[in-house]
């Protein structure tokens, strides 16, 4: 990641904290007005959102130090484990879902003033939709994690948010308030779902899981466009987890200059370290 590329990340993860308070924010209010559920169970996820927030910046702050003796390839990782324990709260947030819906089962309840709360939940929704596209796209683009990871946190609210307004407009136009507590659990078995893939995802790259078989494809051509006849490569290894800027190895220079070319003609896309050997 470029030194540009991690102001943008940093910078992005910082403002997470604040936007964070502030839905959270809608939401409980949303809930205090209707008295809902399913809006106390989006509001419950959302206060995840705020702490999970502040470990995605610290973390990534972490991340962004250069390598040393310690870490000659960087502290890159430490992003990994920001995710899991992201995955970890979704389904933490799901669970304490679930456990104030079954309650709510045995006595639903008649919601009060449901317009303006599900206005207000609307509008925390689509602050979220917004917030979490821009995370996941810059995340990727910039090969980091904890931030991706955010930005599937809060996408998985965002789904919350739109099952318990969908929902809510059933219960407001059936009259049955036992909708209420039903919807909130479906929506909770979803979050876990999310939550099970942003921790299974986080844990391939601590394991050094490989690059998926189209971009290691894509290694393989540019590698064979950019040999020479003294010069190719062996025993090709990739790891999703390592890190673009990660230096090359190499035993001579002209190994290293081979390096550089194929690494450039992949376009810096690669969430992969490429070692050389020369064998001439």
């Amino acid at each position: 990641m470029t030194e540009q590329g991690n102001g943008i990340v940093a910078r992005l993860a910082f403002w997470g904290i604040p936007l964070a308070f502030g839905v959270m924010g809608l939401k409980l209010v949303a809930w205090w007005v209707t008295g809902s559920v399913a809006l106390l169970s989006d509001g419950l996820e959302s206060t995840v959102n705020v702490v999970a927030a502040f470990v995605a910046y610290f973390v990534i702050r972490y991340a962004q130090k250069p390598a040393d003796d310690d870490h000659p390839y960087g502290h890159h990782k430490a992003e990994y484990l920001s995710a899991v324990l992201e995955g970890v709260l979704i389904v933490v947030a799901a669970l304490l879902i679930i456990r104030e819906a079954v309650g709510a089962l045995t006595d639903p309840q008649v919601l009060e003033a449901p317009v303006l709360g599900l206005a207000i939940n609307g509008a925390a929704g689509l602050i979220n939709l917004i917030w979490a596209r821009a995370l996941i796209r810059i995340g990727k683009t910039h090969r980091s994690p904890a931030l991706a990871a955010d930005g599937h946190h809060i996408m998985s609210d965002v789904v919350t948010s739109a099952g318990v307004f969908l929902g809510l407009v059933l219960v407001v136009a059936t009259g049955y308030a036992i909708l209420d507590p039903v919807l909130a659990i479906l929506v909770a078995i979803n979050i876990i779902y999310q939550g099970w893939k942003v921790i299974s995802h986080s844990v391939a790259g601590l394991m050094d899981k490989a690059v998926e078989p189209d971009e290691e494809a894509a290694i393989k051509q540019a590698i064979a466009e950019n040999s020479t006849a003294s010069l190719d490569v062996h025993y090709l290894r990739t790891a999703a987890a390592l890190s673009p800027s990660s230096p090359s190895t190499s035993s001579s220079p002209a190994a290293c200059r081979f390096a550089r070319r194929t690494r450039s003609a992949t376009g810096w896309r690669l969430p992969s370290r490429l070692c050389f050997r020369a064998d001439a």
